[in-house]
């Protein structure tokens, strides 16, 4: 229980993101609980460029004088646009914010709706890091996930990657699959390994509410299974040269994300595109805001440009944000100093320092000299650490 109404307060805002949602796919796969649609149609790609901007526009106000360190694009399937309207979209960007030279400009794209010449495209308007969602090198288990590639159109486009100049780019993959044996979950990181990623982003299937395998769930391996999926990979993700620095994220040296790192150090980020979420401290007010937008592609696009396109808006109070803080924070296996909880929150070390301590008694974190970190039990039972730093009316619901 946090005492009294702490007052947030900031010597300075935290560094700032973009986030870009494209809310469009080929097929919505019955794992996906993102705010995709099946485009039925020719994706609107001027009308939503146009959106977008005035979009970001409206948000300039709270982020005035501060520089953007990462873009990301997302969906959805981003890798639907032409790279014409990327070029678009990240001059206008560039047109109305400052962004830093060394940015971190990411694109999502599916190995089902790109080619070479795209990807060069995307490369010459300044994208400079892509994150290719294959999944698995598997037939059998892409068309049990629905996926609209197969394994060559996979492998194709990681090689296609790299011919375009692409030495920063990530591969999203997948265990725990319906029917997947353990040696068929190794085999995919192995077939993965020799595309030579910059980055693996290598997480376990789960059955997310209001999707098509929650309502009808597939035959999914045992939790004994999974859990040797997990172990047996990490082995060979390290035996390959890759490092955990997040729950699911893996990297070459100098190639972690910067901007899910944004994320996870409790940064700030505006969020543009239909269903959008952003989070922005003021720090002269003493206030973080989280805001987000209509959330359907129609309603968006009618709305762009007006109030009408931001769906809802609050301000965190300080049991939520050193729930948030640590939600994000502990995801990294790094520890963090109270220094940087301060910073980040704008509130006291009184505010997290309780629910460390219980953690701290039951063997899931450490804390000495100021400087928090996961103990191997905090590690491997994430979600129960979790629960110690829950607002007080969560706990009881």
């Amino acid at each position: 229980m946090m005492a009294g109404n702490p007052r947030f307060s900031f010597s300075a805002p935290p560094p700032l993101s973009l986030y870009i949602h494209f809310p469009w796919c080929v097929h919505k796969c019955p794992y996906c609980d993102f705010n995709s649609h099946a485009i039925g149609g020719e994706v609107p790609e001027t009308a939503y460029v146009d959106a977008l901007l005035k979009d970001l526009e409206q948000e300039l106000p709270a982020v005035w004088g501060r520089t953007v360190q990462t873009v990301f694009m997302g969906g959805g399937t981003p890798s639907l646009f032409s790279a014409a309207a990327i070029d678009r979209l990240l001059a206008g960007v560039r047109a109305r914010l400052p962004l830093s030279p060394e940015a971190e400009i990411t694109l999502e794209a599916n190995p089902g709706t790109v080619e070479q010449a795209k990807f060069s495209g995307y490369r010459e308007a300044g994208v400079n890091r892509l994150s290719i969602g294959i999944q698995s090198l598997n037939d059998a288990h892409l068309q049990a996930l629905e996926r609209i590639h197969n394994a060559d159109e996979a492998l194709r486009a990681a090689q296609a990657a790299r011919n375009a100049g692409f030495d920063n780019f990530n591969l999203d993959l997948m265990f725990g699959l319906p029917q997947q044996g353990i040696a068929q979950a190794v085999d995919d990181l192995q077939a993965a390994f020799e595309l030579q990623p910059a980055h693996l982003s290598w997480y376990q299937l789960t059955l997310e509410p209001n999707t098509a395998f929650h309502a009808h769930p597939p035959p999914l391996p045992d939790d004994e299974h999974r859990w040797n999926m997990q172990q047996q990979g990490h082995v060979q993700l390290v035996r390959h040269g890759y490092t955990q620095y997040e729950v699911s994220a893996f990297a070459r040296d100098g190639k972690r994300c910067r901007h899910n790192l944004n994320y996870w150090r409790f940064g700030d980020y505006m969020g543009i595109g239909a269903g959008a979420h952003g989070k922005v401290t003021d720090a002269g007010g003493g206030v973080i805001r989280r805001r987000w937008k209509q959330r359907h592609p129609r309603a968006y696009l009618a709305a762009a440009g007006t109030p009408q396109c931001n769906d809802g808006e609050r301000e965190l109070t300080a049991e939520e944000t050193v729930f948030e803080f640590a939600l994000n924070r502990l995801r990294l296996n790094a520890g963090f100093a109270l220094d940087e909880f301060e910073s980040r929150c704008g509130l006291p070390r009184e505010c997290i320092l309780p629910a460390l301590q219980r953690a701290v008694h039951d063997d899931l974190l450490t804390l000495q000299d100021d400087q928090v970190q996961h103990t191997d039990r905090g590690w491997q039972f994430l979600n129960d650490l979790l629960e110690y730093f829950l607002p007080e009316d969560a706990e009881h619901a």
